[in-house]
C-alpha cells in the first residue's frame, strides 16, 4: 500500500460515522442491522485509507476520495474473501457515507465512478407445499418443550402462509391477537401492508398463545422467548435448519425460501403481479417480476419431464 502500513486508529472522521449512524437510524428509518453494517464499513474504509495513504483521515479528505481508491479499498476486500453480492452492498454503504460527508460540509456529492463486480443473477429455489408443511410440523414436534414447539409451528407456518419475512414475523405485538382474516404487518422502512391470515395460520397462533407461560402483552412480542423476552431471530433459523437435516431437505430450504415458496406458489395459481408486490412488501415491481422466472423455470421443468418429445 502507498505510504507504508501505519498505526492510525483514531481518525477524526470517526466522528463523522458516528453522527451518520444517527441519521440513518432516525431520518433514513434504517433498521439496526442494516444502519451497524453500514457504520461498519464506513470504519473499514477509513482504516484503509489512513494505511493506504499514510495519513490521518479527516472529514475534508473524504471530498477527495477518487476512483482508484475505491477500486483498492474494494480489491483488498476481496482478497479477505468478500463475494460479490456482498462487495456489492460494500460499495452501496461507501457511496452512501461520502454523500453524507460531502453534505454535512455543504457540498454536493460527487462521488467517483466505480462499478460493482457483476453477481448472478440467483433465482429463490421455491419448496413444495408438503415440504413447507413438513419442516414446521418437525420444527414443532422436536422444540424442547410443547410450547415452544407450538410457537415455532406458528412462526414457520405465518411465513409460508402470508409471506412474512421473520423480522416481520417477530415484530408483532400481543395487539394483533384475536386474529381475524387479515393482518396489518410493518416491514421494511416502516411501510405497512395488509397480508391474509389462513385459517390454519390462526389456529396455529391462538394455539401457542393458549399454551404460552408467559404473558403477551398488548405492547410486548407476540412470540416469546424461553425465558419470556423477546425472541431471536437466530433461535428459528436454528430450528429450520434441524429440520431440514431431519428431513433430508436441502439446504436452500431457509426460513426466508417459505416466503419465496409463498410468492411463486400465489404466482402459478394465477396471482396479479401487483398484487403479490403489495402482499410481498417490494418497493419496486421489479423486485416482484424475479419470481415471474422462477414460475417459468418450473413450467419448464414439468414439460421436459412430462411432454413425450421434449
Amino acid at each position: 500500500m502507498a505510504g507504508g502500513p501505519q498505526e492510525l486508529s483514531d481518525h477524526p472522521a470517526r466522528a463523522l460515522v458516528e453522527r451518520w449512524a444517527g441519521h440513518l437510524l432516525h431520518d433514513r428509518r434504517r433498521s439496526q442491522h442494516t444502519a451497524r453494517a453500514y457504520v461498519a464499513t464506513a470504519h473499514r474504509l477509513i482504516d484503509f485509507l489512513g494505511a493506504y495513504r499514510g495519513e490521518a483521515v479527516d472529514d475534508a479528505s473524504l471530498l477527495v476520495i477518487s476512483a482508484q481508491d475505491l477500486r483498492a479499498f474494494l480489491a483488498d476486500r476481496r482478497r479477505e474473501g468478500l463475494g460479490a453480492a456482498s462487495t456489492a452492498r460494500e460499495l452501496s454503504a461507501v457511496r452512501n457515507f461520502l454523500a453524507y460527508a460531502a453534505e454535512q460540509q455543504g457540498n454536493l456529492p460527487q462521488l467517483p465512478r466505480t462499478r460493482a463486480p457483476r453477481r448472478p443473477r440467483t433465482l429463490p429455489r421455491p419448496v413444495a407445499p408438503g415440504e413447507a408443511m413438513s419442516l414446521a410440523e418437525d420444527a414443532g414436534d422436536a422444540a424442547s418443550a410443547e410450547w415452544i414447539g407450538a410457537r415455532d409451528l406458528a412462526i414457520l407456518l405465518l411465513l409460508y402462509g402470508s409471506g412474512l419475512r421473520v423480522a416481520e414475523a417477530l415484530s408483532l405485538t400481543g395487539s394483533v391477537r384475536p386474529i381475524g382474516q387479515a393482518l396489518r404487518v410493518t416491514g421494511k422502512r416502516s411501510k405497512t401492508r395488509v397480508v391474509p391470515i389462513m385459517p390454519a395460520v390462526r389456529d396455529a397462533i391462538d394455539d401457542y398463545a393458549r399454551q404460552c407461560p408467559w404473558p403477551i402483552d398488548k405492547d410486548g412480542p407476540l412470540f416469546l422467548g424461553a425465558r419470556g423476552g423477546p425472541l431471536n431471530p437466530d433461535l428459528v433459523r436454528r430450528a429450520v435448519a434441524a429440520a431440514r437435516r431431519r428431513l433430508g431437505l436441502p439446504d436452500s430450504l431457509t426460513p426466508h425460501a417459505l416466503r419465496h415458496s409463498f410468492a411463486t406458489h400465489l404466482l402459478a395459481r394465477g396471482a396479479d403481479l401487483r398484487a403479490l408486490q403489495e402482499l410481498l412488501g417490494h418497493a419496486s415491481l421489479s423486485s416482484t417480476q424475479i419470481y415471474t422466472a422462477v414460475d417459468a423455470a418450473r413450467l419448464l421443468d414439468v414439460y421436459r419431464h412430462a411432454h413425450p418429445r421434449a
